[in-house]
This record gives structure tokens, sequence and C-alpha cells, in this order.
């Protein structure tokens, strides 16, 4: 960190020059407030900046264990930050990327986890890997629901499949007019996971291989065939998903 010029660096709330101190109060008992600050002057809100790559040594340090920190914060934290499309930073910082690759690669294997920390894992993966959409959007299963445009009528839809059940529905099904009501919702149908191919073979089989049972269930619905209950269009969630995310 002594070579980094954190005065001249910017984050979410002005000069960079206090994240040096922050990350060397990593290790104690303060670790989760440290990170809740990191989290929110390098990655506030999902947003990225200089001081953010310029961490990225840093947060592969701490993921390898070279210096102190919790390595998955440091894993996922560094996964956000390459969902910034930069390809002459993601070059830059070509052998921090792979040591973090290899560390995700490794905590996606251990037993335990959250579900949702597997999810974040699995995102963080395909961002060292530039796997595409989805080192974004695979978020959705944490939220268990995608907001999406009919490919059919272009109404707006969510797809729950969550402890509010699994459907489609054309309006807000927690607070809206047809909240808790069957009617006006379209099917949802789970992938047969022996059918699945691509990255949702993948996603899938990382999730039963961690014994992420929740997670796996889910992905078969992402992975699925929706009903849009405005127009009956029938169409591959995951499609419309990674044709419509920005």
């Amino acid at each position: 960190m002594t070579t980094i010029s954190w005065h001249e660096l910017t984050h979410a709330y002005g000069s960079a020059e206090d994240t040096p101190l922050l990350f060397a109060r990593l290790g104690g008992t303060e670790d989760d407030a440290v990170w809740s600050e990191l989290w929110g002057s390098l990655c506030h809100q999902g947003s990225v900046y200089d001081a953010s790559w310029a961490a990225m040594p840093v947060l592969a340090d701490i993921a390898t264990g070279r210096a102190p920190g919790e390595p998955i914060q440091a894993v996922t934290m560094a996964g956000l930050i390459l969902t910034d499309p930069d390809p002459a930073r993601r070059e830059r910082y070509t052998r921090e990327i792979g040591e973090l690759l290899t560390v995700a690669r490794a905590l996606l294997t251990a037993p335990d986890e959250e579900p949702s920390v597997h999810v974040y894992l699995q995102m963080a993966v395909l961002a060292f890997e530039d796997g595409g959409v989805w080192a974004e959007a695979l978020e959705g299963i944490n939220n268990e629901e995608y907001e999406l445009e009919c490919p059919g009528c272009t109404d707006g839809l969510f797809v729950a499949f969550g402890s509010y059940g699994t459907f489609v529905s054309s309006g807000d099904y927690v607070t809206g007019a047809g909240a808790g009501k069957k009617e006006g919702q379209g099917e949802l149908s789970p992938a047969d996971p022996a059918r699945l191919d691509g990255i949702g073979a993948r996603l899938h089989r990382e999730a039963v291989e961690a014994g992420q049972t929740t997670v796996a269930q889910a992905l078969t619905y992402v992975f699925g065939r929706a009903r849009c209950p405005s127009c009956d269009a029938v169409f591959t969630v995951s499609d419309a998903v990674a044709e419509q995310w920005v």
C-alpha cells in the first residue's frame, strides 16, 4: 500500500487518503465495521472508482493470506470491482486477478456457507473470468426475483422463485393490488437439471457440489420457462435476463 499514492485517488466520499488506514485496521475486533467502511467508500451502491481499482493488489494480498483480513470479503469486493468494464485496468492487474480467481474457486467448494455468500462467490469467479452478464445478474438469486420485460408484449414482469412462491406476476406481488392473489399470475416451470447446458449447467453443478440445495433449486427456475400472464407468451427466463440486463 505504501507504493500507492492514495491521496491522488478518489472514492465515493472524495479523497481516498483514508483507504490505507482502513486496510491497516483489518485483522482485529473491528473487522466487520472496517469492511463496512471499505464497501461504502470503494464500492458504494455498486459504483467503482479509481481507488477501487488501486485496491486490487491489497485485496489479492488479503485473499491469499499475505495481509490480514477476511478472504471472502476481499474476493467478493474484487469481483464487484471487475464488473466495471475497463480492459486496460483488467490487463494491468492480470496477476492479482489470477490469484483472486484461485482463492475464489477454492472458497466456492467450502461447505456450510450461507446461500447468499455462495452466490456472491459464483459471481466473483465469473467476474475474474470475464464471464459476461451473470457476474452481475446472478444477484437476482439472492433477491429471489428478476424484474423483466415480456419478450412478447413488453409488459413489465416479476419472475419470483422464493419465499412468496414461484410464479410470474405483471404487477408488484408484495404490495401491489394483486398481492397474495393467484389470479393474474403466470406459471414458472423449472428446468430439468439433467437438460441444462452451458452456464446454467455449470452454476447448478457448483451449487449441488457445495451442498447449496436452495441455490441449485433457484437456478432451475432462473433457467426455466415462464408464461406471461398478460399475453401468454412463453419464454426462457435466463434468455430474457441476459438480453435485458444492463
